[in-house]
């Protein structure tokens, strides 16, 4: 029983470091403040700053992960209409695995460049149209938040939905189609019902992914706390309100709730899906 754990061993050491310990450092310094246990960091969430902030992320994380979500279902279904050993059907994937990784200083750098205030494509447009592409700094806001960030949504989608797609058997379409289905009438009785849960459970990890996401967004929004993660970071960082390391812990605790509780229904939606598409 040792012997076939053993392997395990260095897994366990990872989770315990860099999961099992944090979290529970956070919970400690969200309930006590200097050796006593209080609740006035927990209460402190619900002040105006902190629910707007929460507010923000559920809002950048929802609609990112359901604009990356629908198009990258239909993205991935074009791939896996391709051929098995398509050259361009392995260059998308391979493509969508590392834009899924592109993120943080270097993709905020990219929009920046791109359609910033002196940004290529700003420029060319407002060469052409004088009309000026970067208006009033929409990028640094909620909405320039959430395309940047389904700029990386759309592969991670690709990645997580092919493999649901490729599940589908051909025969279940062959029965149908003997059963006098169309095409249309397959899709919405057989495939879509499949896939139902697995397209809902990506949605889910996409949208744990953006709500935990920090570079990205740290890199474009330099001053304010529009979002969680840069509400940490004024907690932590802030030369005007000073002492503010517990709030941040409660912060963290949010965030890890709220995560939790996305992965816990993620797991029940893929567990379903996996009966049918293993």
């Amino acid at each position: 029983m040792l012997r076939e754990a053993l392997p395990l061993l260095p897994f366990g050491i990872v989770v315990v470091v860099f999961l099992i310990i944090p979290t529970i450092t956070v919970l400690i310094g969200a309930v006590y403040a200097d050796g006593v246990f209080t609740l006035d960091r927990i209460a402190a969430l619900f002040t105006r700053t902190a629910l707007s902030a929460l507010t923000n992320s559920l809002l950048l994380s929802g609609i990112s992960a359901l604009v990356g979500a629908a198009a990258g279902a239909v993205l991935a279904w074009l791939i896996v209409s391709a051929a098995p050993d398509s050259t361009l059907r392995r260059a998308v994937l391979a493509l969508c695995s590392v834009l899924a990784q592109f993120g943080g200083v270097a993709l905020a750098f990219a929009f920046l460049a791109t359609v910033g205030v002196n940004g290529v494509l700003t420029l060319w447009v407002q060469q052409l149209t004088g009309w000026n592409l970067a208006g009033s700094g929409w990028l640094y806001s909620l909405g320039g938040l959430v395309l940047v960030y389904t700029y990386f949504q759309i592969p991670l989608m690709v990645i997580v939905f092919t493999p649901a797609l490729e599940g589908l058997r051909s025969q279940w379409r062959e029965a149908a189609v003997s059963l006098g289905a169309s095409t249309w009438a397959y899709w919405r009785d057989v495939a879509v019902p499949l896939l139902r849960p697995a397209f809902l459970g990506s949605v889910l990890l996409l949208f744990a992914n953006a709500f935990a996401a920090y570079a990205t967004a740290a890199a474009l929004v330099s001053q304010g706390s529009l979002i969680v993660p840069l509400l940490i970071r004024t907690a932590l960082t802030s030369d005007v309100v000073l002492g503010q390391a517990g709030f941040a812990y409660a912060l963290a605790l949010e965030m890890i709730v709220v995560v939790a509780v996305v992965m816990a229904a993620y797991r029940l939606v893929v567990r379903r899906s996996d009966r049918w598409l293993s």
